[in-house]
């Protein structure tokens, strides 16, 4: 990764969000990729992965990546137990490394 933040909550004016049926979502990290990508990550433990907001989430995430034509990166990462595999590896499937 190039640059990394943390990115604030219910900051529109300062922070990078994606609108949602009934709100905005603030993906917990955003990041600028060594390759110029952006990468924005959520990380949802694995109590709350698979509830509705978070699935909301996930395929909103999906269509901004997939709309953005290879420029941005989504991932929502989970717990290793959740996933099968490890944060770590997690996010490098994400960014294809």
């Amino acid at each position: 990764m190039k640059h990394w933040v943390r990115n604030l909550e219910r900051q529109p004016d300062a922070s990078f969000w994606l609108p949602t049926s009934t709100d905005r979502f603030y993906p917990d990290f955003v990041a600028e990729l060594t390759d110029g990508r952006l990468f924005a990550l959520e990380y949802k433990g694995g109590d709350r992965y698979s509830n509705d907001d978070s699935k909301e989430k996930r395929d909103i995430g999906a269509v901004w990546a997939a709309a953005s034509e290879g420029r941005c990166v989504f991932v929502m990462a989970t717990d290793a137990a959740t996933a099968g595999i490890s944060v770590a590896a997690q996010l490098r499937k994400a960014i294809g490394g």
